[in-house]
């Protein structure tokens, strides 16, 4: 009996096994379709009915017990601000107004700041001395605390749109070029051999190489700074209090006049658009990078 008649049986013992452990897994994941929602949605609902019950027993047993009723809204109260409208002739179109305005203008900026920070991060991934000269002010200017900015830029700029855009071009910078230039320096060392051996010039190994490997990384830089554009947006809108009435510029007119329901409604709408920059940007790369990209969850 030779060795091959021996390993024979457990050969085709083990690709029995594997088959039918294949079959149950695909028939498993199949059956559990709808548990596997459940288990993905219910957690953040129970995350959500948790937070508004300490919202409302913070405002009733708290506040309301050393005289301070008006400090926080309850969330019916802030609701019915939002759709019915408020006091003082504020309706609920006019906060959404004011997030389309902060919309366009995190979207400008972010939009800048994408094309900014790419073309950097490709400059400094072709030539050394690209990086160590410009490598340590994008450092410097992601360190530079932006309130301390956006005063002195509306000085230089005015209180505009455009000066709105200019800080969230600035806040939303450095994440693009650091994670775009880590994404481009990271392919493999013997794809680079490959190209090499076939006299690939640079920018065919940028395009074809450089920039599918570092897609990834790419989006991710996109995604934080997305969030980070609406960010910048409503901190500019904050600090200036003038010029176009966004989310920014109502948070602050809110809270000068003492207003709980209408600023909580406002900052609301600005994490719900922060929330759909991100998810955006996260999908968008997942459609680009599936198809060969498989991220570790």
């Amino acid at each position: 009996m030779t060795d091959r008649d021996v390993l024979a049986p457990e050969t085709g013992s083990a690709a029995v096994v594997a088959e039918a452990s294949s079959a149950v897994h695909v028939t498993a994941t199949a059956t559990g379709l709808i548990p596997a929602w459940r288990s993905r949605l219910v957690p953040p609902i129970l995350v959500f009915f948790g937070f508004v019950g300490l919202w409302y027993g913070y405002a009733r047993f708290v506040l309301d017990e050393n005289g301070r009723k008006t400090a926080l809204a309850y969330p019916h109260t802030v609701l019915t601000t939002f759709f019915g409208g408020g006091p003082e002739g504020e309706q609920p179109w006019q906060l959404l107004s004011a997030l389309w305005l902060t919309f366009v203008v995190a979207l400008v900026g972010l939009l800048i700041a994408i094309v900014l920070g790419t073309l950097f991060a490709v400059l400094m991934s072709q030539a050394q001395w690209v990086e160590t000269s410009f490598y340590p002010y994008a450092v410097l200017l992601q360190t530079v605390p932006i309130l301390a900015l956006v005063p002195l830029i509306g000085l230089l700029f005015g209180f505009g749109m455009g000066a709105r855009i200019l800080v969230c071009v600035i806040i939303s910078l450095f994440p693009i070029i650091t994670n775009t230039l880590f994404g481009l320096k990271s392919a493999d060392r013997a794809q680079h051999e490959l190209f090499t051996l076939h006299r690939a010039g640079r920018l065919t190994r940028l395009i074809k190489l450089q920039f599918p490997a570092a897609l990834p990384a790419i989006f991710t830089g996109f995604q934080i700074s997305a969030g980070l554009s609406v960010i910048g947006a409503i901190v500019g809108g904050f600090f200036f209090g003038r010029g176009p009435r966004d989310l920014g510029n109502r948070i602050l007119l809110y809270s000068n006049r003492l207003r709980p329901a209408e600023m909580i409604a406002a900052v609301i709408l600005s994490a719900l658009l922060g929330v759909v920059f991100f998810q955006f940007f996260g999908w968008a790369g997942n459609r680009l990078t599936r198809s060969w990209y498989k991220g570790e969850r």
